[in-house]
């Protein structure tokens, strides 16, 4: 059996252990929510929740592939629904065009700190751990010294639609099915794209190269500077659609939006999924099944009115088993 069939049977059979194991999981959740988790309405309200986590994380997943990281995806949200929020109110557009160009003036300002995030690392060699720290302190100080330390309010509707708004919801009423959120079809439409830029493109290919083993990847030929350069300004861009979501939901660019969970959930989502804090492994889809791995534990713990801070201790564990489990792997492969 040569080497690349002996790759993909293991990773099919990994695919089928994980499927295996999650199935078992949302049945062991139903049954003991009494039937209330596999509810279509509840279904609709899990993706929901995992919807902006997993945006984040995917930016996450092309820098921890590189065997690199960035803590400051929250600030970022925060920022970028700022700067959103005040071109937006400056600005007397057709409700189209005023929809793209806040979008777009979001973008910029995500990718120029995703750039401004992937310097220091590619020119200087310093870690991503102090540079992207040091960008989440930059880029909360820049929210609130835009705001003035407070909300934006939107003074105008276009966007309502885009925050709690339903994709083909009258034919979803009319078949008495809940209506499928459109922040859900951001994530999924997001999902496709970046699943197929990393594993069907040669950027792709170039960063999982590059994730496991830089040094070969430079001497390949291989722009390594521009490669990780990409992956931080993709996380700065995924920061920035999920800036604009939070803004359209609470219809306000706000300092303190993204601040919470969000960057703890995104790299959770990315290492449960099966991405390698070493570099050089993981795929979209799989982070998309750990942000759902996560999302569906919150929310049966809710649903068994499980203390919340006792969920805290819960989704800590379950990243530290997953962290031990791709060291033990490694261990085991490279034995």
């Amino acid at each position: 059996m040569t080497e690349a069939r002996r790759s993909a049977r293991a990773y099919w059979l990994r695919v089928l252990a994980a499927a295996v194991l999650f199935i078992a999981f949302i049945v062991v959740i139903d049954v003991a929510a009494h039937g209330a988790f596999l509810r279509p309405s509840n279904i609709v309200t899990v993706l929901r929740q995992i919807t902006y986590n997993f945006i984040l994380a995917i930016g996450e997943t092309f820098v921890i592939i590189t065997a690199g990281i960035d803590l400051s995806i929250g600030s970022l949200v925060s920022l970028c629904g700022v700067v959103m929020a005040i071109v937006a109110n400056s600005l007397h557009l057709p409700a189209v065009a005023l929809i793209a160009v806040t979008l777009l003036a979001g973008l910029a300002v995500g990718a120029a700190a995703g750039y401004a995030n992937a310097l220091p690392v590619v020119k200087l060699n310093l870690p991503p751990f102090i540079t992207t720290l040091a960008m989440m302190q930059i880029a909360l100080g820049f929210s609130y010294i835009a705001s003035a330390g407070r909300p934006v309010p939107l003074n105008v509707s276009v966007f309502e639609n885009t925050g709690y708004g339903l994709f083909l919801g009258g034919l979803t009423n009319a078949l008495h099915l809940p209506g499928i959120p459109i922040p859900v079809i951001w994530m999924l439409v997001a999902g496709v794209f970046f699943s197929v830029l990393l594993t069907r493109t040669r950027f792709g290919r170039y960063v999982l190269a590059i994730g496991g083993n830089e040094e070969a990847s430079r001497l390949a030929g291989i722009d390594v500077a521009k490669m990780k350069t990409l992956v931080y300004v993709i996380s700065g861009v995924c920061a920035a659609v999920v800036g604009f979501l939070y803004m359209a939901l609470f219809s306000s660019g706000s300092p303190q939006t993204g601040t919470g969970n969000e960057m703890l959930g995104a790299i959770a989502a990315v290492v449960v999924g099966g991405t390698s804090l070493m570099g050089g492994r993981g795929t979209i889809v799989g982070t998309f099944f750990g942000a759902l791995l996560i999302g569906s534990l919150n929310n049966a713990m809710n649903l068994l009115n499980i203390n919340s801070y006792l969920q805290m201790v819960v989704l800590g564990a379950v990243i530290l088993l997953a962290v031990a489990l791709d060291q033990l792997r490694r261990r085991f492969f490279s034995a």
